[in-house]
């Protein structure tokens, strides 16, 4: 099994990520540093060591929804000593980690999960996973600044993906705006309002996918139900 895969079924980390980690050199096999992605291991023979901790195959997985709170870092560890998602997580003896990450002044769905398959189809590009978001922004986009946003806007010289965007709610000085991506740059949302001068005072995501938040209470979690399992498991 390609290392990657394995530390993925760990639950370490997803594939991509693992193979991150594989690079900067924090992965061992029987003692020595590997570095090559498409390094070989027994699962049964082989002693895997990340970060000098072994690792083995996960009995059980879990899969988790949260909505996470803002003031929350979607890490497993934080280097200032802040507050980070796993902390709303209690009772759960498996190693999770968050799929792809949320803004700590960004609040909502997120999933946390042992899989390391399950992970890598949710934030892999190709699978084109719509994410819904709620946003309040300050002023209210025009027409001409809406299809702009529709149809996609150069950031750090790259074009955005088209994308959904509709006003829900007009007030003197925001209005509060619904936006569906399926790319998954860093701050994402927030530089495609600020270019197109309506930044972001407040943005919480809702779905993934077919994944619904909705009523799950602030800064609680659940385990996925059957049908959401088998949604995931059809990508």
């Amino acid at each position: 099994m390609r290392l990657q895969k394995y530390m993925a079924k760990c639950g370490v980390a997803s594939r991509r990520k693992a193979e991150e980690m594989i690079e900067a050199g924090l992965v061992k096999v029987n003692g020595r540093i590997v570095e090559e992605l498409g390094f070989k291991v027994d699962p049964d023979r082989d002693i895997v060591k990340v970060n000098n901790k072994v690792i083995r195959l996960e009995e059980k997985m879990v899969y988790i929804m949260l909505n996470k709170p803002v003031g929350y870092v979607t890490s497993l560890k934080d280097d200032k000593g802040r507050r980070v998602v796993t902390d709303l997580i209690e009772g759960v003896k498996e190693r999770i980690y968050p799929v792809g990450r949320l803004d700590i002044d960004t609040s909502g769905l997120l999933i946390l999960t042992n899989d390391g398959d399950l992970a890598n189809k949710l934030m892999h590009p190709r699978n084109e996973i719509l994410k819904k978001y709620i946003a309040v922004v300050e002023g209210t986009p025009n027409r001409a600044e809406l299809e702009s946003f529709r149809n996609g806007l150069v950031i750090d010289g790259r074009k955005t993906a088209k994308a959904y965007i509709k006003v829900l709610k007009r007030f003197e000085s925001d209005s509060i705006l619904d936006i569906r991506i399926h790319e998954g740059r860093n701050r994402q949302v927030k530089n495609m309002c600020e270019a197109i001068n309506h930044p972001v005072k407040k943005l919480k995501r809702v779905a993934i996918g077919e994944l619904q938040l909705g009523g799950l209470d602030i800064g609680n979690w659940r385990y996925l139900d059957d049908e959401e399992l088998l949604y995931l498991r059809s990508l």
